[in-house]
């Protein structure tokens, strides 16, 4: 259900904004790398991958979404339910930081039938340079 319209949109840029910091964090920790002498000697791959691997994503997984007006939202209670976008067995969207970057279907984990999560089914085209 996408009931975050302008509401989430602080939240998002605050995310951005959060990402981008770190990205030019990550771009001056590379710099100041590549400025040591040893780093001349050392192949650019052989730097420390381990640098990147820390900064956090937003990862959501996206059933469907609807849209309605404010009074039936507010008229929503326990057992309510809101009809979404999408079918049983179509494919969910798999986003991180606002980006769709996949497609998955659900599936029951099979170390722990209690909990669900999503088998990836599809890498969208472009999300691995952009």
């Amino acid at each position: 259900m996408n009931t975050s319209s302008n509401a989430a949109e602080p939240e998002a840029d605050a995310s951005d904004d959060q990402l981008n910091r770190a990205i030019e964090e990550l771009r001056g920790v590379l710099q100041e790398e590549q400025q040591r002498p040893e780093a001349a000697s050392r192949p650019a791959a052989g730097g420390n991958p381990n640098v990147i691997m820390n900064i956090p994503v937003d990862v959501q997984i996206v059933l469907g979404s609807t849209e309605m007006p404010v009074s039936e939202l507010m008229a929503l209670q326990k057992g309510s339910t809101v009809a979404l976008d999408r079918r049983i067995g179509e494919p969910v969207d798999v986003v991180v930081n606002g980006r769709k970057i996949a497609r998955g279907e659900i599936t029951v984990l099979e170390n722990d039938p209690s909990r669900f999560g999503i088998r990836l089914t599809e890498i969208i085209a472009g999300a691995k340079g952009a």
